[in-house]
């Protein structure tokens, strides 16, 4: 689920609604509500199974890939538009060349372009990394896997995420090292400029990793935090940290009573880290887990029987408690929509996270009806209210990275990230 800039909360299902083909769901306080139901036509030619999170474009409306479906072929994927309202644009088929099954998500970065990840197909066979406009213009910018033994890595399918260098950084789940990981390799983290420029930072060997699925996240120290599902001290996954160069370290271990197969991670407002594990715990389910920048681990909760198969990370709404959703479980099995509350305040989301002096950014949160000043680290900027939910700012000259904050009345909300001045 990702929260819109109306309040509402806005997700995929990868199964099920009226073709069996997964649909796009809408939840708040009134209930839940079906977008749009895919593969209406025969072969899904406006895509299938939609598996990865959605994202709020600036023009308000919502884009995403399904791993499946598409013009040239059912099995390879789509990219697509969704407006508030429910109608859907299919921007990109994928033909293969270009790239086969999209699961990650895509990013908005801060040129204003869509950037993602195709986990296979390419010139190399190991997948692609891809650019695309607004409108639906499509680049390929790196294919993996066109060197023999794959050291670049092979299938790229969790999210990308740009730091506060400007530049791209993801994983490959597969590739790399596989002397330690003999079928698959181990898997890599690798940086992309906005340009198309490609680097290799870190090969797993199984001692530190396996199989990095999850999506790279900035702490406010620089430094960035990934997890793996496989590999570390006990097999179970791990909790690393890396250097924008790629100086990695390995944070913590899982070992089966603090869960085991994290899935993936996202920075707090409270800049701690928190993130959901695919076991282990209390109950052997599963957990939701908060972790320092420094390494210090706590289970946040142990899921029961009833709940499993945690897939892709929490999300933490502006009203400070997280929600995620799990794969099966429930009254009829079919998967939940959760929330979990650790006692942080509520706070309010910059879109994007980063810009340049002069541009208007988007800011969400609750009663910003009622707003009286907004500032960049201190300095104040113009502002325009829309809705008790979403404002929007010009970013003012002089303006340095840091925490932007929003004056209403019984005390200010504090962005839940810094918000970066390029």
């Amino acid at each position: 689920m990702v929260q819109g800039s109306d309040g509402s909360f806005y997700g995929t299902t990868i199964d099920g609604g009226a073709y069996s083909s997964g649909n796009i769901i809408k939840l708040n306080a009134d209930g839940l509500t079906t977008l749009y139901d895919f593969c209406a036509q025969t072969n899904c030619p406006d895509g299938q199974y939609p598996v990865s999170t959605l994202v709020e474009g600036r023009d308000g409306a919502f884009y995403g890939t399904t791993q499946n479906g598409g013009a040239f072929n059912p099995l390879y994927g789509t990219i697509f538009k969704i407006t508030r309202a429910g109608t859907l644009t299919t921007l990109h088929s994928f033909n293969g060349l270009d790239g086969v099954n999209p699961y990650g998500a895509l990013l908005l970065a801060s040129d204003g372009d869509f950037y993602g990840t195709a986990t296979a197909g390419g010139s190399g066979g190991g997948g692609t990394i891809f650019k695309m406009t607004p409108s639906g213009t499509f680049t390929t910018l790196y294919n993996f896997c066109t060197q023999s033994g794959c050291p670049d890595g092979q299938s790229p399918d969790g999210n990308l995420m740009q730091a506060s260098n400007g530049s791209i950084y993801g994983t490959a789940h597969q590739g790399g090292n596989y002397s330690a990981c003999v079928h698959t390799g181990c898997g890599t983290v690798f940086t992309i400029t906005l340009g198309g420029t490609f680097t290799t930072l870190h090969v797993f060997d199984a001692t530190d990793g396996q199989q990095p699925a999850a999506e790279l996240v900035e702490g406010l120290n620089g430094l960035l935090y990934g997890t793996t599902a496989a590999g570390g001290a006990s097999d179970d996954g791990t909790v690393y940290t890396m250097t924008l160069g790629g100086n990695l370290a390995t944070l913590h271990s899982f070992s089966g009573a603090d869960g085991f197969s994290p899935s993936g991670m996202i920075a707090g407002s409270d800049g701690d880290f928190y993130g959901t594990t695919l076991g282990g715990g209390a109950n052997s389910a599963g957990t939701v887990f908060k972790i320092t920048p420094q390494g210090e681990l706590s289970t946040v909760t142990s899921f029961k029987a009833a709940f499993y198969y945690y897939f892709g990370p929490l999300t933490q709404g502006t009203n400070g408690k997280f929600y995620g959703t799990s794969y099966f479980g429930g009254a009829d099995d079919d998967g939940t929509v959760y929330s979990v509350s650790t006692g942080l305040n509520p706070f309010v989301q910059v879109q994007p996270s980063a810009g340049k002096e002069g541009m208007t950014v988007r800011i969400l949160g609750g009663n910003l009806a009622r707003a009286t000043s907004v500032s960049f680290h201190g300095v104040e900027a113009n502002f325009q209210i829309h809705s008790n939910s979403l404002m929007t700012a010009t970013v003012p000259a002089g303006a340095t990275t840091g925490e932007v904050r929003v004056r209403v009345p019984g005390g200010d909300l504090l962005s839940n990230v810094p918000f970066l001045v390029r």
